[in-house]
């Protein structure tokens, strides 16, 4: 008996076994995700927008996969953002505390907002305009992201700001 053939069976055997699960998980994710899909019912054009596989997926992660968490997380991103109307924020309204902060790529690719708060030109009393830039900042990031990228990093500039400001954000 040939040992070399013996090994090449085996190898191959190997790479079948971890062929057919990597498959099984690709099939329990999307299960999983159809599982999610189910919670939250029926989505509208709008609201399907925020909800792709990937987005699905990450809810997933952020709930260690459970299913009925990530459905409830995601049910209140949608609620929040019928509420809140993030794709309505336009540059206009955010312009002016723009100055307060840039957009770069680091060395892998990854996005990287880099904000100074003490700059902004927002008063303390006018927090509602704030939440709107950081919103609008994020949300222009993720958009913005190249394919298959799912990183980005927010370095924010805190020096000189105190902890009642952040308190009353």
């Amino acid at each position: 008996m040939d040992l070399r053939c013996v090994s090449e069976d085996k190898k191959k055997t190997a790479s079948t076994g971890h062929d057919e699960m990597v498959v099984s998980q690709e099939q329990q994710a999307k299960i999983t995700i159809t599982e999610v899909r189910e919670l939250i019912g029926q989505l509208s054009d709008k609201e399907s927008v925020y909800c792709s596989d990937a987005s699905i997926s990450s809810y997933l992660m952020s709930r260690n996969s459970n299913v009925k968490k990530a459905a409830q997380m995601l049910k209140q991103s949608m609620k929040w953002r019928k509420k809140f109307k993030p794709e309505e924020i336009r540059w206009m309204y955010v312009a002016a505390d723009e100055e307060s902060g840039s957009i770069y790529q680091d060395k892998y690719g990854r996005t990287v907002i880099v904000s100074t708060p003490r700059r902004m030109n927002s008063k303390s009393t006018e927090r509602h305009r704030l939440i709107k830039h950081f919103v609008h900042c994020l949300e222009n990031a993720i958009l913005n992201l190249p394919p298959h990228q799912e990183q980005l990093v927010w370095l924010i500039d805190l020096n000189g700001i105190k902890m009642s400001d952040i308190a009353s954000l």
